[in-house]
């Protein structure tokens, strides 16, 4: 497949402090690339990189072959929308989506055009005569959103753009953005610290930690076969359980050991063979668990329900094992009172195994 932007040793510094360094990423053609991280990770940085809103140190950056490292944001061939809507209040939505338009000189007739079809993808023909003053929030970042679509461009930049709406608006407009890259195939980056928007709308989750990239990957890649510690403690919610222990030899088998109680591996697919006497962490993702009756063939371990938090259709335990807190996830009709014993297993074959010292995936 093509490739529409492509970024190629870019470091950036303020000063003594360096954001980016050495960054090589490749995005194909209609892609949609989410760069998911927490604040001060690089991630707007990177984006404001490629609108070419800040000056790189060093590298250079290509969109569609063409090297923009010191191009004009204008010139780019981008559409950028961000977290503030940065409408002109004094203005329509029609004259909020024609003004950069007129100011590039595109011709009035394909202007209306423009906006005729940025207002019939966007649903929002009726709002066209409104000011900002008159719309919601979701209304208004559907024109931001429209203003970038107007530029008629290859690459949609777009810098958390659902950061300022509530939890109900947020997810409708995420469908919608879904939606839009569905129906014009655009190349589009996404800045976010939301994982739940990350794994809903990515093609490739970019996550990122102190300007460097952890993993570059599809996001059941990324939830199901995290390559290092971060990226697993970043991405689920409630995070993965992460259990200290070490690698034992029971029996010819090599098994997982924490403060006395074993967990079998059978089933654990490694990156490179098991050893015993190695230090390691045991991932389990609370989903990942089973209770009582529906365990059948796995490690039974004898486990005290902490607290729950019923959470309607589901039902989250803080179960005490081994000296551990261990978060479970199971049907919200089940109910568990503190104080219960009960019986745990975990499908080892969706674990993570990673080493203590390096915290890479094993």
């Amino acid at each position: 497949m093509a490739t529409s932007v492509s970024i190629r040793d870019l470091s950036l510094s303020f000063g003594a402090v360096t954001v980016l360094k050495d960054l090589n990423l490749d995005i194909a053609d209609g892609e949609f690339l989410v760069l998911l991280g927490s604040s001060g990770c690089g991630k707007s940085t990177l984006l404001n990189c490629i609108a070419g809103l800040l000056e790189v140190s060093e590298g250079q950056i290509f969109i569609k072959g063409r090297n923009v490292t010191w191009e004009e944001p204008k010139d780019r061939g981008i559409g950028m929308v961000f977290q503030s809507y940065a409408l002109y209040p004094q203005m329509t939505v029609e004259k909020n989506l024609s003004f950069g338009l007129q100011v590039a000189g595109v011709p009035k007739p394909e202007i209306s055009k423009r906006i005729a079809r940025a207002a019939q993808i966007l649903q929002i023909e009726p709002l066209l005569k409104r000011k900002p003053a008159e719309l919601s929030g979701g209304q208004r970042q559907r024109v931001a959103i429209g203003r970038a679509l107007v530029r008629d461009v290859d690459v949609f930049l777009f810098d958390e753009p659902l950061s300022n709406l509530d939890a109900k608006l947020r997810s409708e407009l995420r469908v919608e953005i879904k939606r839009l890259h569905q129906s014009l195939k655009n190349t589009m980056i996404y800045v976010t610290h939301d994982q739940i928007e990350a794994l809903t709308l990515a093609d490739r989750i970019a996550i990122m930690k102190n300007g460097v990239i952890q993993q570059l990957d599809d996001p059941i890649t990324i939830y199901n076969r995290p390559k290092n510690l971060f990226v697993a403690g970043f991405i689920g919610s409630p995070s993965m359980n992460f259990l200290r222990g070490e690698l034992v030899d029971q029996g010819g088998k090599i098994k997982f050991l924490t403060n006395g109680v074993s967990f079998s591996l059978d089933g654990y697919t490694p990156v490179e063979p098991l050893k015993a006497g190695r230090k390691v962490i045991l991932g389990l993702r609370p989903e990942h668990a089973k209770v009582d009756g529906d365990i059948k063939d796995e490690d039974v371990h004898q486990a005290v329900v902490d607290i729950e938090e019923p959470m309607g259709a589901d039902n989250l335990l803080w179960l005490r094992l081994a000296d551990h807190t261990i978060s479970v996830r199971i049907a919200g009709a089940r109910r568990y009172s503190p104080g219960t014993k009960l019986r745990l297993g975990f499908d080892i074959s969706l674990a993570s195994l990673f080493d203590a010292t390096t915290e890479d995936r094993i």
